[in-house]
């Protein structure tokens, strides 16, 4: 099984940023293409990340804001629906623990860290992640209703037959 090529990516190797990282990710428009078929947006017309990556004395907190313009598509109506991001995010990020360690540790809160594997984190895959959080899973347009339509009469597999029946058998 192969795995999918990622949309957008921009890792940062860890050791070689001690004092962290401040970036503005402003990916082109091909990158905004694949962006928006991973997603199933109708138009991904602009997407701007600031980030901020910084130590902390656990590890690290990487923060930013999502800006995007973007549209989907009705689920109703298959119409294109603008929608307009603007969000900030804060985490904290943890180095993952040795695997050779038997002590496993789960929580539960908000602020449990995500794991750092292999010294780097990806930039691109955290925008994106913030951007896709931002969306409307059922997007709907104003007003638009499903209405069922009506059921059959006879949903039984014979009601054909019986249109087929000559009169006066039975």
């Amino acid at each position: 099984m192969t795995v999918p090529a990622l949309p957008f990516s921009d890792p940062v190797r860890l050791h070689l940023s001690p004092g962290g990282v401040n970036r503005r990710l402003e990916p082109d428009a091909a990158t905004r293409g694949r962006i928006a078929k991973a997603l199933d947006l109708a138009s991904l017309d602009s997407f701007v990340a600031d980030v901020k990556l910084e130590p902390t004395a656990a590890g690290w907190r990487l923060s930013g804001h999502v800006m995007a313009s973007l549209a989907q598509l009705c689920g109703i109506t298959l119409e294109r629906l603008p929608v307009e991001i603007d969000t900030r995010f804060s985490f904290p990020l943890a180095e993952a623990v040795d695997e050779d360690s038997e002590e496993i540790v789960i929580t539960l809160d908000d602020e449990s860290p995500d794991l750092i594997e292999n010294g780097q984190i990806d930039l691109g895959q955290y925008v994106v992640e913030q951007l896709a959080l931002q969306l409307d899973p059922f997007p709907r347009k104003l007003g638009a209703e499903f209405v069922q339509p009506p059921e059959p009469a006879e949903i039984s597999p014979f009601a054909v037959l019986k249109t087929r029946r000559p009169d006066g058998e039975g």
